[in-house]
Protein backbone atom coordinates (compact mmCIF):
# COMPACT_ATOMS: atom_id res chain seq x y z
CA UNK A 1 0.00 0.00 0.00
CA UNK A 2 1.29 3.52 -0.85
CA UNK A 3 2.21 5.76 2.62
CA UNK A 4 -0.90 8.50 3.26
CA UNK A 5 0.19 11.55 1.22
CA UNK A 6 -0.06 14.16 4.65
CA UNK A 7 -1.64 13.27 8.16
CA UNK A 8 -4.46 15.45 7.07
CA UNK A 9 -5.88 12.62 4.88
CA UNK A 10 -5.85 10.05 8.28
CA UNK A 11 -8.72 12.06 9.69
CA UNK A 12 -10.47 12.71 6.45
CA UNK A 13 -11.72 9.32 5.78
CA UNK A 14 -13.53 9.52 9.37
CA UNK A 15 -14.81 13.31 8.42
CA UNK A 16 -14.87 14.11 4.72
CA UNK A 17 -17.30 16.78 4.77
CA UNK A 18 -15.91 18.24 7.33
CA UNK A 19 -12.82 17.99 5.59
CA UNK A 20 -14.19 20.26 3.12
CA UNK A 21 -15.72 22.75 5.23
CA UNK A 22 -12.27 23.13 6.79
CA UNK A 23 -10.63 23.60 3.45
CA UNK A 24 -13.39 25.45 2.16
CA UNK A 25 -13.04 28.33 4.90
CA UNK A 26 -9.25 28.36 4.46
CA UNK A 27 -9.83 29.58 0.88
CA UNK A 28 -7.97 26.27 -0.27
CA UNK A 29 -9.03 24.46 -3.48
CA UNK A 30 -9.71 20.46 -3.68
CA UNK A 31 -9.57 18.16 -6.59
CA UNK A 32 -11.55 15.14 -7.14
CA UNK A 33 -10.74 12.41 -10.21
CA UNK A 34 -13.81 10.65 -11.07
CA UNK A 35 -13.58 6.91 -11.73
CA UNK A 36 -15.87 5.02 -14.18
CA UNK A 37 -15.69 1.89 -13.07
CA UNK A 38 -17.29 0.89 -16.47
CA UNK A 39 -14.02 2.60 -18.40
CA UNK A 40 -11.03 1.52 -16.20
CA UNK A 41 -9.41 -1.74 -15.37
CA UNK A 42 -6.74 -3.27 -13.40
CA UNK A 43 -4.18 -1.48 -16.37
CA UNK A 44 -5.78 1.93 -16.85
CA UNK A 45 -6.65 2.51 -13.00
CA UNK A 46 -2.51 1.23 -12.37
CA UNK A 47 -1.59 4.02 -14.89
CA UNK A 48 -4.11 6.36 -13.10
CA UNK A 49 -3.70 5.84 -8.79
CA UNK A 50 0.24 6.50 -9.09
CA UNK A 51 -0.53 10.03 -10.45
CA UNK A 52 -3.48 10.91 -8.34
CA UNK A 53 -1.18 10.22 -5.03
CA UNK A 54 1.64 12.31 -6.75
CA UNK A 55 -0.35 14.95 -7.29
CA UNK A 56 -2.06 15.12 -3.68
CA UNK A 57 -5.39 15.25 -4.67
CA UNK A 58 -8.44 14.99 -2.04
CA UNK A 59 -10.73 12.13 -3.06
CA UNK A 60 -11.35 9.70 -5.96
CA UNK A 61 -15.41 9.89 -7.13
CA UNK A 62 -16.19 6.30 -7.60
CA UNK A 63 -19.46 5.86 -10.02
CA UNK A 64 -20.95 7.22 -13.10
CA UNK A 65 -24.19 7.47 -14.87
CA UNK A 66 -24.56 3.39 -16.53
CA UNK A 67 -22.74 0.80 -14.86
CA UNK A 68 -22.45 -1.80 -17.82
CA UNK A 69 -20.64 -4.09 -16.45
CA UNK A 70 -20.65 -5.10 -12.48
CA UNK A 71 -17.16 -3.61 -11.44
CA UNK A 72 -17.55 -1.21 -8.75
CA UNK A 73 -16.68 -4.20 -6.19
CA UNK A 74 -13.68 -4.10 -8.39
CA UNK A 75 -12.66 -1.09 -8.30
CA UNK A 76 -12.88 0.04 -4.90
CA UNK A 77 -10.88 -3.13 -3.92
CA UNK A 78 -8.29 -2.20 -6.52
CA UNK A 79 -8.11 1.24 -4.86
CA UNK A 80 -8.30 0.12 -1.42
CA UNK A 81 -5.09 -1.94 -1.80
CA UNK A 82 -2.81 0.38 -3.97
CA UNK A 83 -3.93 3.97 -2.90
CA UNK A 84 -4.91 5.82 0.97
CA UNK A 85 -7.00 7.93 -1.10
CA UNK A 86 -10.86 8.81 0.10
CA UNK A 87 -13.27 6.57 -2.31
CA UNK A 88 -16.51 8.73 -1.98
CA UNK A 89 -19.32 7.04 -4.12
CA UNK A 90 -20.44 9.43 -7.14
CA UNK A 91 -23.92 6.73 -8.17
CA UNK A 92 -25.70 6.85 -10.90
CA UNK A 93 -28.23 4.30 -9.83
CA UNK A 94 -29.17 3.08 -6.17
CA UNK A 95 -27.62 0.09 -7.34
CA UNK A 96 -24.14 1.70 -7.02
CA UNK A 97 -23.90 1.46 -3.19
CA UNK A 98 -20.88 -0.18 -1.27
CA UNK A 99 -19.24 -0.22 2.13
CA UNK A 100 -16.23 -0.38 1.34
CA UNK A 101 -15.73 3.15 0.13
CA UNK A 102 -15.76 6.16 2.69
CA UNK A 103 -18.57 8.20 1.56
CA UNK A 104 -21.14 8.68 -0.23
CA UNK A 105 -22.76 11.75 -2.45
CA UNK A 106 -26.80 11.69 -1.59
CA UNK A 107 -26.95 13.47 -5.11
CA UNK A 108 -30.57 14.94 -5.28
CA UNK A 109 -31.17 16.33 -8.96
CA UNK A 110 -32.67 19.84 -8.49
CA UNK A 111 -31.88 20.96 -11.93
CA UNK A 112 -34.92 18.41 -13.07
CA UNK A 113 -38.07 17.81 -12.40
CA UNK A 114 -38.08 13.50 -12.47
CA UNK A 115 -39.17 13.03 -9.20
CA UNK A 116 -37.47 9.73 -9.04
CA UNK A 117 -34.27 11.51 -8.94
CA UNK A 118 -35.41 13.93 -6.26
CA UNK A 119 -36.78 11.34 -3.75
CA UNK A 120 -37.71 8.33 -4.86
CA UNK A 121 -35.07 6.38 -5.92
CA UNK A 122 -33.41 7.92 -2.42
CA UNK A 123 -35.98 6.42 -0.34
CA UNK A 124 -35.00 2.83 -2.03
CA UNK A 125 -31.37 3.37 -1.40
CA UNK A 126 -31.18 4.63 2.38
CA UNK A 127 -31.69 1.37 4.34
CA UNK A 128 -28.79 -0.10 1.83
CA UNK A 129 -26.58 3.17 2.62
CA UNK A 130 -27.75 3.03 6.30
CA UNK A 131 -26.45 -0.77 6.87
CA UNK A 132 -23.07 -0.06 4.73
CA UNK A 133 -22.35 2.55 7.14
CA UNK A 134 -21.33 5.37 4.72
CA UNK A 135 -20.84 9.15 5.57
CA UNK A 136 -23.55 10.26 3.43
CA UNK A 137 -23.30 14.24 1.70
CA UNK A 138 -26.40 15.57 0.92
CA UNK A 139 -25.48 16.58 -2.58
CA UNK A 140 -27.94 18.97 -4.70
CA UNK A 141 -26.63 18.03 -8.09
CA UNK A 142 -27.47 20.33 -11.61
CA UNK A 143 -26.83 19.29 -14.47
CA UNK A 144 -25.67 22.27 -16.94
CA UNK A 145 -25.53 21.98 -20.85
CA UNK A 146 -21.80 22.24 -22.10
CA UNK A 147 -22.16 21.67 -26.03
CA UNK A 148 -23.46 18.32 -26.24
CA UNK A 149 -25.90 15.97 -24.49
CA UNK A 150 -24.23 13.25 -22.10
CA UNK A 151 -25.54 10.00 -20.93
CA UNK A 152 -26.29 11.68 -17.88
CA UNK A 153 -28.54 13.71 -19.75
CA UNK A 154 -30.60 10.68 -21.33
CA UNK A 155 -30.50 8.47 -18.39
CA UNK A 156 -31.95 10.88 -16.14
CA UNK A 157 -34.75 12.13 -18.54
CA UNK A 158 -34.00 15.99 -18.03
CA UNK A 159 -33.15 18.48 -19.47
CA UNK A 160 -30.17 20.46 -18.37
CA UNK A 161 -29.83 23.89 -17.35
CA UNK A 162 -28.81 25.74 -20.99
CA UNK A 163 -25.09 27.24 -20.44
CA UNK A 164 -25.91 30.82 -20.64
CA UNK A 165 -29.24 30.75 -18.08
CA UNK A 166 -27.70 31.57 -15.25
CA UNK A 167 -30.05 33.29 -13.25
CA UNK A 168 -31.75 29.94 -13.69
CA UNK A 169 -28.62 27.97 -12.38
CA UNK A 170 -28.00 30.29 -9.27
CA UNK A 171 -31.89 29.98 -8.08
CA UNK A 172 -31.94 26.09 -8.88
CA UNK A 173 -28.59 26.67 -5.99
CA UNK A 174 -30.60 28.39 -3.70
CA UNK A 175 -33.08 26.41 -3.58
CA UNK A 176 -31.36 23.51 -2.99
CA UNK A 177 -29.11 25.41 -0.39
CA UNK A 178 -32.53 25.75 1.52
CA UNK A 179 -33.76 22.75 1.21
CA UNK A 180 -30.67 21.99 2.97
CA UNK A 181 -27.82 20.15 0.89
CA UNK A 182 -24.44 20.09 2.07
CA UNK A 183 -23.09 20.70 -1.42
CA UNK A 184 -23.95 21.85 -4.90
CA UNK A 185 -22.81 20.26 -7.70
CA UNK A 186 -22.61 21.83 -11.06
CA UNK A 187 -22.20 19.21 -13.69
CA UNK A 188 -21.87 19.46 -17.37
CA UNK A 189 -21.15 15.39 -17.73
CA UNK A 190 -19.24 13.07 -18.87
CA UNK A 191 -18.37 14.19 -22.20
CA UNK A 192 -18.88 17.27 -22.47
CA UNK A 193 -17.55 19.87 -25.11
CA UNK A 194 -16.85 22.29 -23.24
CA UNK A 195 -16.55 23.43 -19.06
CA UNK A 196 -19.29 25.22 -17.30
CA UNK A 197 -19.10 28.73 -18.23
CA UNK A 198 -17.08 30.17 -15.27
CA UNK A 199 -19.88 33.64 -15.25
CA UNK A 200 -22.44 31.01 -14.59
CA UNK A 201 -20.00 29.46 -11.37
CA UNK A 202 -19.76 32.91 -10.00
CA UNK A 203 -23.23 33.83 -10.18
CA UNK A 204 -24.12 30.56 -7.94
CA UNK A 205 -21.23 31.42 -5.69
CA UNK A 206 -22.05 35.03 -5.06
CA UNK A 207 -25.85 33.33 -3.56
CA UNK A 208 -24.55 30.46 -1.57
CA UNK A 209 -22.73 29.74 0.97
CA UNK A 210 -22.27 26.15 0.65
CA UNK A 211 -19.20 24.19 -1.42
CA UNK A 212 -19.36 24.07 -4.81
CA UNK A 213 -18.38 21.14 -6.96
CA UNK A 214 -17.65 21.47 -10.99
CA UNK A 215 -17.50 19.03 -12.89
CA UNK A 216 -17.52 17.80 -17.28
CA UNK A 217 -15.08 19.19 -19.73
CA UNK A 218 -11.82 20.33 -17.39
CA UNK A 219 -9.01 19.21 -19.85
CA UNK A 220 -6.75 21.89 -19.33
CA UNK A 221 -4.94 23.45 -16.29
CA UNK A 222 -6.19 26.97 -17.40
CA UNK A 223 -9.69 25.17 -17.56
CA UNK A 224 -9.45 24.27 -14.12
CA UNK A 225 -7.90 27.71 -13.13
CA UNK A 226 -11.50 29.92 -14.28
CA UNK A 227 -13.39 27.44 -12.27
CA UNK A 228 -11.43 28.05 -9.16
CA UNK A 229 -11.82 31.58 -9.58
CA UNK A 230 -15.18 32.06 -10.68
CA UNK A 231 -15.69 30.47 -7.00
CA UNK A 232 -15.62 26.09 -7.26
CA UNK A 233 -14.39 24.85 -4.07
CA UNK A 234 -13.53 21.41 -6.03
CA UNK A 235 -13.06 20.15 -9.74
CA UNK A 236 -13.77 16.90 -10.95
CA UNK A 237 -11.50 16.06 -13.72
CA UNK A 238 -12.69 12.36 -15.35
CA UNK A 239 -12.58 11.93 -19.59
CA UNK A 240 -9.80 13.37 -19.65
CA UNK A 241 -7.86 11.07 -17.11
CA UNK A 242 -8.34 8.36 -20.17
CA UNK A 243 -5.55 10.02 -22.40
CA UNK A 244 -3.75 12.55 -20.24
CA UNK A 245 -3.48 11.31 -16.34
CA UNK A 246 -0.01 13.76 -16.19
CA UNK A 247 -2.92 16.45 -16.52
CA UNK A 248 -3.22 16.09 -12.30
CA UNK A 249 0.52 17.22 -11.86
CA UNK A 250 -0.64 20.47 -13.09
CA UNK A 251 -3.74 20.33 -11.00
CA UNK A 252 -2.00 19.61 -7.75
CA UNK A 253 0.28 22.59 -8.40
CA UNK A 254 -2.39 24.63 -8.69
CA UNK A 255 -4.16 23.59 -6.12
CA UNK A 256 -1.05 24.00 -3.58
CA UNK A 257 -1.46 27.84 -4.90
CA UNK A 258 -4.10 28.47 -2.80
CA UNK A 259 -2.90 27.27 0.06
CA UNK A 260 -1.16 28.90 3.03
CA UNK A 261 0.39 25.49 3.78
CA UNK A 262 1.39 24.15 0.02
CA UNK A 263 3.31 20.85 1.34
CA UNK A 264 -0.36 20.04 2.00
Amino acid sequence: MRPIHSNELAALKTNIYNYIQNKVQQGTKMIAALIDPDKNDERSLSRILPYCEEAKIDFLFIGGSLLVRDRLEFTLDFIKNHSNLPCILFPGSVMQISSKADAILFLSLISGRNPELLIGNHVIAAPYIYEAGLETISTGYMLIHCGNYTTAHYMSGCMPIPSNKYEIAAMTALAGQMLGMKLIYMDGGSGAAHPIEPGMIATVRKIIQIPIVVGGGIRTETQAKQAFEAGADVIVVGNALESSPELLIDLGKLKRSYSSNPVN
